[in-house]
This record gives structure tokens, C-alpha cells and sequence, in this order.
């Protein structure tokens, strides 16, 4: 198989298992992670809905990057925005016909099973190098511009300023939102180094 095939693949499939644990993580209802905190954060300062600062933020996210470094808008950005949404209500939709009352164990077993796949998934579509979703992007060029604080912290400040903003302005904020926000960027980093980039090599 081609090294061209490959990325595509990756990146397909790093962007469906992401929606699958967007709706795991919603199954487990133990907080959002940092981005839904920080729409939602916005939306109540705004008084508005959630989905429609959704499309504003990524809309001004995606010209930054744009203008910046247009080198991660690519077909799996495209991707990102049209099959996460579905991905996530089909795996919420299978977790509520399997188990539609999950007790406190059940929930931290789905969580920390979505925690995990969504740092390997986000690690699978950064390694194809094919593009990323808007708020991934920022972390991205982050450490790749100055090249002096690895991606890994880049990811921990990000999330941490969105988390901080979605609790300010009265988004839920869980232990998933946290865990999620300390362990997404050495997680995702740990999975580019041992096992995604390797995948790309011949």
C-alpha cells in the first residue's frame, strides 16, 4: 500500500473513532471535554445555543489557521466536520440500546476507554498529516512555529484556557473535562511517537 493510501486511511479512520468517543464521553456523562466547554461557555455568555457558536468559533478558528498556516485545512478537517457529528450519535445510540442505565463503574469504564481512543484517533489523523479539526490546528502550530515547548504542552495550555472559559461562564465542567485536558496532549504525543508515525514509515 502506498504511503498516500495510507494517510487517507488514517485519517478516515482517526476522525470516525474521534466521533465514537464524542459520544462515548457524552454516554459516560462525566464532563465535556475542553472545546464542547468552551462553545458551551460562549453560547451562555452570548445567550445563544451551542450549535450555533459551534459553527461561529470553527468558522473564526478555521480563517486564523487559514491565514496562518493553511497547511493543516485538508481533506481530514473536511471530514472532521462532516461525519463526528454522525459518528458520536451512533455510538451514543448503541451505548443507550446496550446499556441504557450505566452505573458509576460502568460510566468511568466508558470514559477512560473514550479518553484513550480519542488521543490514539487524534494521533492517527496528525500523523497522516492530511489536516485536523480547527481547535486541534491551534496546538499544532503552537509547537510547531516556535519549536521550543513540545505539542504535548501546547495541548495541556489550550485545553486548560478552555476549560477555565466553559467554567467561568457556566458550561459543566466534570472530571472527564479535566482528565481529558491534562491527558489529551502527552497521550496523543505518546501514540504519535510509538505508534502512528511508525505506520507511515516503509
Amino acid at each position: 500500500m502506498t504511503i498516500k493510501k495510507r494517510r487517507v486511511i488514517m485519517a478516515f479512520f482517526g476522525v470516525i473513532i474521534t466521533g465514537f468517543c464524542v459520544g462515548g464521553l457524552q454516554k459516560a456523562n462525566l464532563g465535556t471535554d475542553p472545546f464542547t466547554s468552551f462553545v458551551t461557555g460562549i453560547a451562555n455568555l452570548f445567550k445563544s445555543r451551542y450549535s450555533v457558536f459551534y459553527i461561529v468559533i470553527t468558522g473564526i478558528l478555521l480563517l486564523g489557521i487559514f491565514l496562518i498556516d493553511k497547511h493543516y485545512i485538508g481533506i481530514a478537517t473536511v471530514i472532521n466536520l462532516l461525519l463526528t457529528g454522525g459518528a458520536a450519535d451512533m455510538m451514543h445510540h448503541l451505548l443507550n440500546s446496550l446499556i441504557p442505565f450505566p452505573g458509576l463503574f460502568a460510566r468511568f469504564g466508558i470514559m477512560a476507554i473514550s479518553l484513550v481512543f480519542t488521543c490514539f484517533s487524534a494521533a492517527l489523523y496528525f500523523s497522516a498529516d492530511l489536516g485536523v479539526s480547527a481547535y486541534d490546528a491551534w496546538a499544532l502550530i503552537a509547537s510547531d512555529r516556535q519549536q521550543v515547548v513540545p505539542f504535548k504542552f501546547c495541548r495541556i495550555i489550550t485545553d486548560s484556557f478552555c476549560v477555565l472559559i466553559g467554567f467561568i461562564f457556566g458550561a459543566t465542567v466534570g472530571i472527564g473535562t479535566v482528565l481529558t485536558a491534562f491527558c489529551m496532549g502527552p497521550l496523543t504525543n505518546f501514540f504519535r511517537e510509538k505508534i502512528t508515525n511508525p505506520m507511515l514509515e516503509e
